[in-house]
């Protein structure tokens, strides 16, 4: 339906993408590389983005090897060229000062670079794309057939100095990818939609010319009484620096970062992050976690699906964000090009069912990690303060105990039974941690605590704590795990 202040859009085209971030922009030229099945021809795309000024934001900062492959499929890989993208060949855990190496296998390489810098490249490389319009419009609302419910298109005002009047864009596919904020994610999922549960912040600064403890590797530093901190080098003279703390956030962030956090992190970084607190604003993003609901079945709406954060949200401490994105991308570009109508909303909700469970190696892997990490790294009691300090012992035995681990973070091995194993191993070795290396322990006449190997005589009670920590571990992992297997 249309009215006065709405002018319609004559040309239709194949596909709207709503959203000109990392999937809406890597989705618009990857479907421009392919044709479609049975005309041969290309598709016709809209990509609307609200804004396609340079965007500046504290997350999607880091690719992983995975992600970083997937780009190399999408013919996107010269979008890290050019913007002073830094490699990445691993990380850095830090417990009580202490790092560990954990470095990506087989020499594999992420990049790290400015968000903005990278999207702007993305943008570019769909602009110059055939058969893809990139208009900067802002998406009011979803255009509904009053008849069927089916979505047929969106409502867009322009961005252009007094402009008032609507668009109608018609298609016959709407994909909408407007980020994790996003305006339409009920519209879509209608029933079926989740809301997001956010699990605590990010605040960010940029700091200028440090030293990281290793070299272009992502470095997670484990803070008691707060989340952990991540910093990553994004280009030649700026380091990003994440501090995760938990909801709600106190009045005086700043007082906090020098009095509880600062202390904790590597002396390198201090006199730098002093300077960003009185130079830089302080930059926060909420953490949210938003497992992915199946899409295409009756209670979603017909004729359009959800794409990116939109739909699909993880803990960024992995950093893992894009490169389900990309591999979401690259799995929809070879499944669309198949789709011989994509007005068939029957033939669309089969290739949408097939899309959600082919995704689900990487997706779900990367979703589980995240968040179970974050949930150990950033212990708040005192069975998953076993968890952790067994994580970081685990991670110190090399070997398999690293290139599992990072193999599964990094999203080259997308295996999420792989997962489970390393998982419960690590639970496994805390236990053992805890009955044969010492623990701290305040003493009579000393005021620090000591460290002492328990005693046979403490092994009863060290037993029922076992029990207690074990169960953590699945209070931790079985409600990720089945937030991702389940089918209904």
């Amino acid at each position: 339906m249309t009215n006065s202040s709405e002018k319609m859009w004559s040309t239709p085209y194949d596909i709207i993408i709503v959203g000109a971030g990392v999937a809406g922009s890597a989705l618009a030229h990857a479907l421009s590389t392919v044709k479609r099945a049975q005309t041969d021809k290309p598709f016709r795309i809209c990509l609307l983005e609200r804004s396609l000024s340079e965007p500046d934001r504290i997350v999607g900062e880091l690719l992983q090897p995975g992600g970083y492959g997937a780009l190399h499929n999408l013919g996107l890989e010269s979008c890290t060229e050019g913007i002073d993208a830094v490699p990445v060949h691993g990380y850095a855990v830090v417990l009580n000062g202490q790092p560990v190496h954990i470095p990506y296998p087989n020499a594999r390489e992420g990049r790290s670079f400015h968000h903005g810098r990278f999207i702007q490249a993305l943008r570019g490389k769909a602009k110059q794309a055939p058969g893809v319009e990139v208009i900067e419009a802002t998406v009011s609302e979803l255009i509904e057939c009053d008849m069927s419910g089916r979505i047929l298109g969106v409502r867009a005002t322009r961005k252009a100095e007094g402009a008032v009047e609507k668009e109608a864009f018609y298609a016959d596919l709407t994909i909408v990818a407007d980020g994790c904020f996003s305006n339409f994610r009920t519209a879509v999922m209608g029933k079926a939609a989740i809301k997001p549960k956010t699990k605590s912040h990010f605040v960010g600064m940029i700091l200028e010319d440090v030293s990281l403890p290793i070299d272009k590797h992502g470095t997670v530093c484990l803070v008691k009484g707060h989340g952990p901190v991540l910093m990553y080098q994004i280009g030649t003279h700026d380091t990003r620096i994440l501090m995760d703390v938990k909801a709600p956030l106190p009045n005086d962030l700043k007082t906090l970062i020098t009095e509880e956090i600062l202390p904790q992190l590597p002396s390198g970084v201090h006199s730098a992050l002093h300077t960003a607190l009185k130079q830089d604003r302080i930059r926060k993003m909420p953490n949210s976690f938003l497992p992915p609901a199946e899409q295409g079945g009756p209670q979603t709406k017909e004729g359009v699906f959800l794409l990116g954060d939109s739909w699909n949200m993880r803990h960024p401490l992995t950093g893992g964000g894009m490169t389900v994105a990309f591999n979401d991308v690259v799995i929809l570009r070879d499944m669309l090009s198949q789709v011989k109508d994509l007005s068939d909303w029957k033939e669309m909700s089969g290739m949408l069912h097939r899309w959600h469970w082919k995704r689900k190696g990487l997706a779900s892997t990367v979703n589980i990690l995240s968040v179970a990490l974050y949930d150990l790294f950033g212990a708040d009691d005192d069975n998953l303060e076993v968890l952790r300090a067994g994580c970081f012992k685990y991670f110190e035995r090399g070997g398999e105990c690293i290139n599992g681990p990072v193999s599964l973070l990094s999203g080259i091995s997308p295996d999420p039974f792989l997962l489970f194993r390393h998982f419960f191993a690590v639970a496994f070795y805390s236990i053992w941690i805890m009955f044969t290396h010492p623990q701290p322990r305040i003493i009579s006449g000393s005021s620090k605590p000591v460290m002492v190997t328990p005693s046979i005589e403490e092994y009863p009670i060290l037993l029922l704590k076992s029990v207690t920590v074990f169960w953590t571990a699945c209070v931790v992992f079985g409600p990720l795990m089945w937030t991702e297997i389940n089918w209904w």
